[in-house]
């Protein structure tokens, strides 16, 4: 679990609503079912109608990733290539045929059933490449739903306090309901902003910056399995992955 984007958020939550209180606000006014019912549900709702339904259900399943990435082992793995790279140049390629078969990894396993099968090393690359290529598109497209919704919910807060206005200026005859009212309806537009710069946005970031991860974890696998391919010493294909390692 990313404790640092639970505390982020927490941090970000308790900095507004602690001002408020501060300045003499009462929390209470903060919380408007309708003009939330707004903001959210027109914010998501304009977000469906210009998505692909695969990329809109897509990014709800990356959602969980803000909290709870999977963890990539960058170091083990490269370790496990240098090994098998010491394996392939001694005894050949069919010698990692049995940790092909029982690689969990869907990527690590594509990339040793070709290195096993004989496929060229440039063939192998290019097919590595255009995998992790359309695999990092696919899950991009994913987190930008979230992009698209820090974009229009600003917009629809505006809609939502417009929408208020309306209905406190039927109170026009009464200047402490009407005054209520406009209060109110500027909920909305905290709304709107406060969840496109406090949620909607950072969540879009989070979730590029995990795909960027996974690219990279990818990258040092294709690298590897190519130097296997060509045949490099072990010690080499290990000196190339190292710069993968974070620091």
């Amino acid at each position: 679990m990313d404790k640092l984007a639970i505390s982020g958020f927490l941090l970000a939550i308790l900095a507004v609503a602690g001002g408020f209180v501060i300045e003499g606000g009462s929390l209470a006014t903060l919380l408007h079912f309708p003009a939330f019912l707004i903001v959210v549900g027109g914010t998501v709702g304009a977000v469906m109608l210009q998505t692909p339904s695969a990329q809109f259900k897509l990014g709800l399943k990356m959602l969980p990733w803000v909290i709870r990435a999977d963890h990539l082992p960058l170091q083990h793995t490269a370790e496990r290539i240098v090994h098998w790279g010491g394996a392939a140049r001694g005894n050949g390629f069919l010698a990692l045929e049995n940790d092909a078969l029982a690689e969990r990894d869907p990527f690590l396993h594509r990339g040793l059933n070709l290195l096993v099968d004989g496929v060229e090393p440039k063939a192998l690359q290019d097919t590595l490449d255009a995998e992790l290529t359309l695999e990092r598109e696919r899950l991009l497209r994913g987190a930008r739903i979230f992009d698209a919704m820090g974009g229009y919910s600003p917009t629809i807060g505006i809609v939502g306090a417009v929408l208020g206005l309306i209905q406190a200026m039927s109170n026009i005859s009464d200047p402490e309901l009407l005054g209520l009212g406009i209060g109110t309806a500027f909920v909305a537009t905290i709304y709107g902003v406060g969840f496109a710069n406090l949620v909607f946005i950072p969540v879009g970031n989070k979730l590029k910056n995990l795909v960027h991860q996974r690219t990279l974890y990818h990258e040092l696998i294709v690298e590897g399995l190519v130097s296997i391919a060509y045949g490099e010493n072990p010690r080499n294909i290990e000196r190339k992955l190292s710069a993968y390692h974070p620091g």
